[in-house]
Parts: structure tokens; C-alpha cells; sequence
């Protein structure tokens, strides 16, 4: 393995860095408070080809691979999640499907607004009865002449406010169970789609999560993405394609929290001695820095199997699974060392608390990553 990024990689990466600790961060609080994310932020990241970095070169993003890509979540991961996320969702389930599984005439009619930000992705996979069990969906698809017609309930959307692509699962052979499952490229302003309930969620304040209705929504035929009845597979590679990149986020957010504790154990009186004195402050500090050091080279590692085309199902929801357990353990540690005052809002690390907990259900649940690496380890070991 060789994690060794080119000069004008860490140019990149440290640009972003200064973009998101001198500017996203001061209004952290403010797009808590106001679940907003600030109009000059977000062309700020759109200048910056933010929105470009899941997209090759020729449809006008970046072209950076999975290790690249990690370097830049990483940085992102240190601000409020809410941004991180909306970004996050963009660069991943949103963007992945077309890129990877798109023709020539869908990559070139969508990747290059995509890439540029004046279109954003979203994916429509979860459903009431349709969660961690991705096969049971009741969204439905039938093909009329040159296009298909959907009736069906998505929830649980990131960005799907926001958004005016969407990576859509629906069955259109319920006979098939999961191989009956299709992948449509939907736009927003397709007959009888239409947004419904905006959820008003515990964090991720900025990034908004909302339903997304079918009414009779009229799909052109050509907006099928891959093959008919490989919507279940294309969006198990798509959440797994993602799973390195959220562990990347859930890094820069530990390395964060780690970095504002260590400060206030400096700064933080008592007994008359700086908290950072007492062995158990610094035993957590250390369990802190451990798990981020973990986080960072599983990250690494994962992401850079990806660039070398190596299977990572089992490696990609390991990492999704540590990476998110290991990020609840940081804010956990974080708010018991800055105590009373990690639980007011006026510091951030009441934020990045309520931040972490998503982090173990969304794109796949813990439990689900391990059914995973369990069912993959059976696999590997299997007696011929």
C-alpha cells in the first residue's frame, strides 16, 4: 500500500482545510441554529470543484480517485456535519450511480451540472417498510410504451430538498423479488414527482432529510440506469462504493473534537492544575487519539484497495462499521472532558454529539455492516 499523495494533492487538500476551518466553521453554530446552509458557502464549494469530486475530468469534476477523495472528506468532516453531509450525499450516493453505471448520453447530460453544482444528486432507495431490509420496496415501475410510470413513497432522502437528480430503486417485476428491482435516473421536475414531509431531525442541521412522492411520475425509458432488474445490485455497489468516504467525514470530526479537547484540557482550571494533568483525562485523550489512528489507516487502506480495483464489500462496511462506532466513542469522550460545558449549545461539541449519532444508522446500520463482514467472512472460509 502506499498512501504518498503528490504535491499538488496536498495543495488541494490544504486549501480545503483553510476553506472549512476559516470559513464553514465560524458559522457552524449559525447553520445549526438556523438549519441553513449560507448562499456564499455554498458557491464558495462550488468554485472550489466541490461538487465535482466523485465526477472524471471530462464531464468537468476533479477526477480524483478514492484516496483522494478520502483526503478531502476528511477536511470537510471537520465542520458542521450538516454541511459535510450535503456535500457528502452529493459526491456519493448521489453523483456514484450515474457515473458508474450511466451510458454516454446520461453522463453527458447530467454529469457536467452535477460537477459544476447547479444541479444536486440525491438517492431514493429507503422506504416505511424499506430500510435495513432494501429488497422489500413497494415503489413500483411499469413500463408504458417509451416511458415507465411510479407510484411509490420514498423517506429518510438527504438533499432531497435540494436536489434535482435522484437515483431512484423501483420494482418492475414483483414476481423477481430483489432481481426485479430497476434503477431510474429521476429529475424533479418530472410529472407526478413531488416532495412531501421535511423531517425536522436531532442533527445534521443544513443537510435536509424529506420524503419523495410518485404520483403517477412519468420516467423516458432512456432514464433507466444499467439493466433492468439490477437496481438491488447497482444500489448495494452504490452504498458501498460510499462507505470509505463516510469513514473519511467521521475522521475529520474526530480529529476535530480531539483537537478542541485537548485546548480546553489545557485551559480548564481545577483543583488548582489544568484538567489535562489528571490521568483520566488524559486516558480518554488517548483512547481518542487511538481510535482516530485506527479510523485513519482502515480509511486509508480501504479507499486505496478501491483505487486498485480490489473487492472491498466486506473491507468497505467494516470501516463504515468502525468509523462510526469509533466517532460516537470521540464525542462521547469529548463531551465528558469538557463536561457541563460540552452540553450547552454555546460550544460546538454539543453539535458534533447529536452530529455522530446518525452516523451508525444511515447508508447501512452498524448491525447491518457486520451481517455483511460476517456473511462475507462464511464466504471466504467455506468448506469445498
Amino acid at each position: 500500500m502506499d498512501f504518498n499523495i503528490d504535491d499538488d494533492l496536498k495543495l488541494i487538500v490544504k486549501t480545503i482545510k483553510d476553506f472549512v476551518d476559516n470559513e464553514v466553521d465560524l458559522q457552524g453554530q449559525a447553520i445549526d441554529e438556523e438549519d441553513k446552509i449560507p448562499e456564499e458557502i455554498i458557491e464558495t464549494a462550488k468554485e472550489m470543484g466541490l461538487f465535482g469530486l466523485s465526477i472524471p475530468e471530462e464531464y468537468g469534476g476533479t477526477g480524483l480517485d478514492m484516496l483522494g477523495k478520502c483526503l478531502i472528506f476528511e477536511q470537510l468532516g471537520r465542520t458542521a456535519n450538516g454541511f459535510t453531509t450535503f456535500i457528502g450525499a452529493h459526491n456519493g450516493i448521489g453523483t456514484v450511480g450515474i457515473v458508474e453505471l450511466g451510458n454516454d448520453q446520461q453522463k453527458k447530460k447530467y454529469l457536467p451540472d452535477l460537477a459544476a453544482g447547479n444541479r444536486f444528486g440525491a438517492f431514493a432507495l429507503t422506504e416505511p417498510g424499506a430500510g435495513s431490509d432494501a429488497s422489500n420496496l413497494k415503489t413500483v415501475a411499469v413500463r408504458k410504451g417509451d416511458k415507465y410510470i411510479i407510484n411509490g413513497t420514498k423517506h429518510f432522502i438527504t438533499n432531497a430538498t435540494e436536489a434535482s437528480v435522484f437515483t431512484v430503486m423501483a420494482v418492475t417485476d414483483k414476481s423477481k423479488g430483489g432481481k426485479g428491482i430497476t434503477s431510474f435516473i429521476v429529475e424533479k421536475d418530472f410529472p407526478g414527482f413531488s416532495i412531501g414531509t421535511v423531517e425536522r431531525k436531532m442533527g445534521l442541521r443544513g443537510s435536509h432529510t424529506a420524503e419523495v412522492i410518485f404520483e403517477d411520475c412519468e420516467v423516458p425509458a432512456e432514464n433507466v440506469l444499467g439493466q433492468e432488474g439490477q437496481g438491488y445490485v447497482n444500489a448495494l455497489k452504490i452504498l458501498a462504493n460510499g462507505r470509505a468516504g463516510l469513514a473519511a467525514r467521521n475522521l475529520g470530526s474526530m480529529q476535530k473534537l480531539l483537537e478542541l479537547s485537548v485546548q480546553y484540557a489545557q485551559q480548564r482550571v481545577q483543583f488548582n492544575k489544568p484538567i489535562s494533568s489528571f490521568q483520566a483525562v488524559q486516558h480518554m485523550l488517548a483512547d481518542m487519539e487511538t481510535d482516530i489512528q485506527a479510523t485513519r489507516a482502515f480509511t486509508y487502506r480501504v479507499a486505496w484497495m478501491v483505487d486498485q480495483g480490489m473487492k472491498v464489500i466486506k473491507d468497505a462496511s467494516a470501516v463504515k462499521y468502525f468509523a462510526s462506532e469509533a466517532y460516537c466513542r470521540v464525542a462521547d469522550k469529548a463531551l465528558q472532558i469538557f463536561a457541563g460545558m460540552g452540553y450547552m449549545k454555546d460550544f460546538p461539541i454539543e453539535r458534533y454529539y447529536r452530529d455522530a449519532r446518525i452516523t451508525r444508522i444511515y447508508e447501512g446500520t452498524s448491525e447491518i455492516q457486520k451481517n455483511i463482514v460476517a456473511a462475507q467472512l462464511l464466504k471466504e472460509y467455506e468448506l469445498v
